[in-house]
């Protein structure tokens, strides 16, 4: 059997790391073997990061539905239930998007939760 060589592969496959790993500091955007590990890290954070994002977001928007409902005289969790007892189906998002932008629209609808 003739002799196989890699290195049309293995450059290949060098290249596509070093080219994900560019602006990274130092060394590690330049030698393949910590290019290789700090690319190894950056994406599990990245991983991890796309889901903490959307915890992080729910969060603001019950921040901001709680602050909103405060001057109104209602906490969160009794304007919350309210909605479900009177069927009103506006999700959290939009919620919170009411109350900084259209406060008067937000206050009619703690007026339902308030019946």
């Amino acid at each position: 059997m003739s002799k196989v060589k890699h290195s049309v592969a293995t450059r290949r496959r060098k290249k596509r790391v070093l080219k994900k790993t560019k602006g990274f500091f130092s060394d590690r955007s330049k030698q393949y073997q910590q290019a290789s590990r700090a690319l190894m890290h950056a994406l599990r954070y990245a991983y991890r990061d796309r889901h903490n994002k959307k915890r992080e977001i729910r969060a603001l928007w019950i921040a901001r539905i709680n602050a909103a409902c405060r001057e109104c005289g209602l906490t969160y969790s009794v304007f919350m239930n309210g909605l479900k007892k009177s069927k009103v189906a506006l999700d959290r998002k939009i919620l919170a998007d009411l109350a900084v932008k259209d406060s008067a629209a937000f206050k009619k609808i703690v007026g339902l939760v308030k019946k």
